[in-house]
């Protein structure tokens, strides 16, 4: 018995890295999978179905049950179409990560409209289109699954990613709306910050293999089963609208938090705000 029997899992930007991961852990646990990616330069350029279709091989050479799509998931028409298949193959979807993914990094003075746009739509709108269909079948058909990629470039910023840390941010807001607006009608909804080494992030400094080589957590294949938690029924309706982020130091719990806080009766001025400031703001330790 799998964790995932009888599902129907749509997996965007599968092709490569952690949404490859999340889709070989997926059908070995039991569920059919839908890999789409739209096989491009991690910079969005290019499309190619040869990683997804790659994948899939692999999952049915595996004995399971996968088919491959190319649509491009920063369109309506994209989005719809993943969806489409899904219900052609296999009828229901249980499971919607929505993985997919670019990065174009620059500082924000040296930044391109061009490049905020790209990375806005690939990742927020993208996140919109392939769940909008999900979303609404979802609700008429009895819930399911959501989970959406964040990250900590959006929950708490780093630097020259002010394009993909905003959609990041972004998306972590939608996901919380979501699992509100969705908890009625039993679908869960949320969020993965993941840190693993893969194409889009094997360049940076800290994930230098010669220097720091990668411990076990840092690897596409154990943060998928945190995915594998989060979208299995191990894991309930009282952790719609939460996120983990699982990287090299392990899971945790990212949650936006209000401080202590200062109400005073007569109502506030500047200058009050100021001498209340270690009251009002956490600690920097």
């Amino acid at each position: 018995m799998g964790l995932l029997d009888n599902k129907v899992a749509i997996i965007t930007g599968a092709g490569n890295g952690l949404g490859a991961a999340y889709a070989r852990l997926f059908s070995a646990e039991g569920a059919k999978v839908l890999v789409n990616d739209l096989g491009g330069a991690r910079d969005g350029t290019g499309s190619d179905i040869g990683p997804a279709q790659q994948v899939v091989n692999d999952i049915v050479a595996a004995g399971g049950e996968a088919v491959a799509n190319g649509d491009d998931v920063s369109t309506m028409a994209g989005g719809q179409a993943i969806f489409d298949q899904a219900m052609a193959e296999w009828g229901r979807v249980d499971i919607l990560v929505n993985n997919a993914g670019i990065l174009r990094d620059e500082t924000f003075h040296k930044g391109s409209e061009a490049n905020w746009d790209l990375v806005i739509k690939v990742h927020l709108k993208g996140t919109y289109c392939v769940t909008k269909p999900v979303y609404q079948w979802m609700r008429d058909n009895g819930g399911g699954v959501i989970v959406n990629t964040t990250s900590t470039s959006g929950l708490l910023g780093n630097f020259g990613q002010s394009n993909y840390g905003a959609a990041k941010a972004g998306i972590a807001g939608l996901t919380r709306v979501l699992a509100i607006e969705g908890r009625k009608y039993g679908i869960r909804v949320m969020g993965m910050s993941p840190g693993a080494l893969t194409r889009m992030t094997e360049d940076l400094p800290h994930y230098d293999q010669d220097k720091n080589p990668s411990p076990p957590n840092h690897m596409p294949e154990t943060v998928a089963q945190a995915m594998l938690y989060m979208c299995s029924d191990l894991c309930d309706m009282s952790k719609s609208g939460r996120f983990i982020h699982a990287a090299k130091n392990g899971l945790a719990e990212l949650k936006v938090m209000r401080s202590e806080g200062w109400d005073p009766a007569e109502g506030y001025t500047a200058q009050g705000i100021a001498e209340r400031a270690d009251q009002i703001f956490f600690s920097d330790d």
